[in-house]
């Protein structure tokens, strides 16, 4: 098989670097070259996941405008700096001249870059099938019912389903036109086993093949870590673990409401806390209910910044993961077997949320009438959860094969030798 080179080109955030990172792996182990085109400040989360594979980083210089370079990822940024970023990495539209460019939702002008190299493009999408679909579907026509109602945002989430689609008219051109400009196929995360009429509505709305890429997460590398120490000494299937991602940040209120409702729960817990990056410092007790860490001591861990999160996933003494429900955590809960405690925040995560109980992976905790956690709620469904071998079984059978990546190398190389013969003159 010829060893072909790919540039792949993710948005600036950790979400999206990680799964064109595995799908980097995956690749390379299939005799492509990749080239990873992020800034370093995104670099330093991935720069030791490499290994010994054929994965160049390239890093990518933005214009020295708006935001320092500490800001070069969404890793932390505060929510109301995002369109600086964005505005940063169009200016930034570097060369590509590889064989094939895979580039994300939110580059629709990268196509068009390799385009005039006479490479072609493929669109990855890192997030559900499902959540493209209702989004696309609202973007073609925003005022007919999306037909699948299974899949809905509930009364106190509306304002996250305005947000999500309230965007300006130039973002939904961009949306199509970056999608149309895909060679195609489209790649998207995920299984299609769990999202086989989402993922044909997609196709259809888009007028292209939905490949589905697989779950696409990172492998639990083993490393000396206390809060692995700590599991060690935790009986099987005791403890919950708990994180929102690195994008989302919960309300003070919310924080509350979770801490007493782990209290309550009287299971054991990790809990990682991430703070935006702003020249206030926030104190973490003081998020806290007073006197909380001390009357959780023993079966309680609050760990501010970071985790090794496959690793903990993947530890027995894991029940339960108390989760955001971004697409990447759902699919490292899966692929470890663990079921989700389901929380969402933002955006599309309330889509995704119903998607998890739908395949029957997970519960989600219903907020009360103003969109508010209460420590009832969430005392209640935790336990539930973790004690629920059904949900375990279900997790636990979505387990990434070899399939998905067959697919997409048939497509690449199918995609490759077409763009030849006609630069050769053949059709």
């Amino acid at each position: 098989m010829e060893r072909l080179t790919i540039v792949m080109f993710p948005w600036l955030a950790h979400g999206h670097i990680s799964p064109y990172l595995e799908l980097a792996k995956r690749l390379s182990r299939r005799n492509f070259i990749v080239h990873l085109c992020s800034t370093a400040a995104n670099f330093k989360s991935i720069e030791n996941s490499i290994g010994a594979s054929s994965i160049r980083l390239v890093p990518l210089h933005l214009p020295d405008t708006y935001l320092d370079s500490r800001f070069h990822t969404t890793n932390g940024l505060p929510p109301d700096l995002m369109p600086f970023l964005k505005r940063m990495l169009d200016l930034a539209a570097p060369e590509l001249r590889p064989d094939l460019l895979v580039y994300d939702f939110l580059q629709p002008w990268a196509p068009l870059v390799a385009k005039e190299h006479g490479v072609p493009a493929v669109e990855f999408i890192t997030t559900t099938a499902t959540m493209m679909a209702y989004l696309f579907h609202h973007f073609s026509d925003p005022e007919a019912a999306f037909p699948f109602p299974e899949i809905h945002y509930r009364d106190y989430e509306l304002p996250h389903r305005e947000c999500l689609l309230a965007v300006a008219e130039e973002v939904r051109r961009d949306a199509f036109a970056g999608v149309h400009r895909s060679n195609g196929v489209v790649l998207i995360k995920g299984f299609r086993e769990i999202e086989s009429k989402y993922s044909d509505y997609l196709a259809e709305l888009l007028g292209r093949r939905v490949v589905a890429v697989g779950a696409l997460v990172q492998e639990a590398v083993t490393i000396s870590h206390e809060l692995i120490q700590w599991l060690d000494n935790k009986g099987k299937n005791s403890t919950v673990f708990v994180s929102f991602g690195s994008e989302y940040f919960l309300t003070r209120e919310d924080m509350m409401e979770l801490a007493h409702g782990l209290e309550l729960s009287m299971l054991n817990f990790i809990w990682v806390v991430r703070f935006p990056k702003r020249e206030e410092k926030i104190v973490l007790e003081d998020s806290l209910p007073q006197g909380f860490l001390e009357r959780v001591e023993g079966r309680g861990l609050v760990v501010e910044g970071w985790a090794p999160q496959a690793q903990i996933l993947g530890h027995e003494s894991v029940g339960g993961f108390v989760s955001h429900c971004g697409i990447s955590s759902m699919m490292e809960s899966m692929k470890f077997g663990v079921p989700i405690i389901a929380m969402p925040m933002h955006l599309d995560q309330p889509l995704n949320a119903r998607l998890v109980e739908l395949i029957g992976v997970g519960v989600e905790v219903v907020r009360d009438a103003r969109g508010m956690l209460e420590r009832e709620a969430v005392a209640g469904v935790i336990p539930s959860v973790v004690a629920d071998e059904g949900l375990r079984m279900s997790s636990n059978r979505m387990s990434e094969g070899d399939e998905e990546i067959d697919e997409v190398v048939e497509a690449f190389l199918k995609l490759y030798h077409n763009n030849n013969k006609t630069i050769n003159g053949f059709h």
